[in-house]
């Protein structure tokens, strides 16, 4: 006899359990399918930065401010740690400096609540900055910091508690034809619609729209230390002048421009290799460290140790903390559409493909979620 249940969502990355949670709130049973024993793809390889600021004003800022107040609700109801530190975009350079001057000036008007500090205010905010040629910094308070490994391991588990998610771990989905949605393990579940959130599943089960996509494979690279001692906290996640050219909401800014001109003609292997240097600090203590963008062919399974030192020699120039010993290097390779903040289909009536958030999971994935449900009706 066949499972049942009315939803079916295959990935157990960020976009799969955000479907997964916003299905089950709308009263639906679901259904949760996961290729892995544990999911570990691009879902446990980033910050955990839940990152408004960063995301052009309108639509793609209001969801991203929207997903950041799922998380909230998420944490409490979850035991999952959300540390609401804010941001900091650190300015050493004039034309970094002009840039957040602009965009401080800009930001009401746009919705985003944000305010230029002076070099004092800033190391008010964060004793881990370094003070020696700090011109200003950008604050903004919107910005959250999760674990990805605890929220992917610990949030399919409350999905099956609480809202009784039939978890389906290390299980491959080989087919769908609605209703039937069949697994290599032999199972096959009836269900009313079936949301793939999962790149792999997309381009094993539909090979013709994932190859007629447009969607680009992008590698990064990224560290981490171990726990600092003595409780040492690092305040508000930090960003420095290269994160001005990489996010769309700067680039409102006139003096933008000329800034990515000065990076590309003093910076070229920054720039060759995508690095814009961040850093955020989990409950655990540990610093996480990144990061690089390399697309399509340019992508190797060799990481690169030049990438590394470039982050750390320019992450150096921003931040001080007390061990800052790199305990463990990874990449990641995550999917990224040329032109959509996430890629969206319908192969077959009741299939939906949604996949793609670019680098953006954590921050957009519970806003699209909750939107895109609402819209399908």
């Amino acid at each position: 006899m066949n499972r049942q249940a009315n939803v079916a969502v295959i990935g157990g990355g960020i976009v799969g359990l955000a479907f997964a949670w916003t299905a089950a709130r709308s009263g639906k049973s679901v259904v949760l399918f996961e290729r892995d024993r544990k999911a570990q793809g691009a879902s446990v390889r980033n910050f955990g930065m839940v990152w408004p600021i960063g995301q052009s004003s309108g639509a793609p800022h209001d969801r991203a401010l929207r997903s950041r107040e799922l998380w909230s609700d998420l944490a409490s109801q979850a035991a999952i740690s959300l540390d609401t530190v804010g941001s900091l975009h650190l300015a050493y350079q004039p034309d970094e400096r002009a840039v957040l001057e602009e965009f401080a000036d800009r930001a009401p008007d746009l919705g985003f609540d944000c305010n230029l500090l002076t070099a004092e205010e800033t190391l008010r905010r964060s004793p881990s900055v370094r003070r020696e040629g700090l011109l200003a910094a950008l604050w903004s308070p919107t910005e959250a910091c999760v674990d990805p490994r605890q929220v992917i391991a610990t949030m399919p588990h409350w999905l099956a508690e609480t809202h009784g998610v039939q978890l389906r771990y290390g299980s491959i989905v080989n087919a769908i034809d609605l209703p039937h949605v069949r697994t290599t393990d032999g199972e096959t579940w009836d269900v009313e619609q079936a949301i793939i959130g999962g790149g792999a599943a997309f381009k094993t089960l539909f090979p013709e729209s994932f190859d007629g996509s447009g969607i680009r494979l992008c590698k990064l690279q990224m560290m981490r230390t171990g726990p600092q001692p003595g409780g040492w906290r690092l305040g508000p996640m930090i960003a420095g002048g290269l994160t001005l050219g990489h996010y769309t909401a700067f680039q409102v800014c006139p003096s933008l421009p000329a800034l990515k001109q000065r990076f590309a003609a003093t910076m070229p292997e920054f720039i060759r290799h995508g690095i814009h240097v961040m850093a955020s600090q989990n409950a655990l203590g540990e610093v996480v460290i990144g990061d690089s963008h390399e697309y399509d062919d340019a992508i190797e399974p060799f990481d690169k140790p030049a990438i590394d030192s470039l982050i750390l020699g320019y992450l150096e120039n921003m931040i001080m903390f007390p061990e800052p010993t790199i305990a463990a290097r990874w990449h990641g390779i995550y999917a990224k559409h040329p032109d959509r903040l996430i890629f969206t289909a319908e192969p077959q009536p009741g299939v939906k493909i949604v996949t793609a958030p670019g680098g953006a999971g954590m921050t957009l994935s519970f806003g699209f979620a909750e939107e895109l449900w609402k819209s399908w009706g």
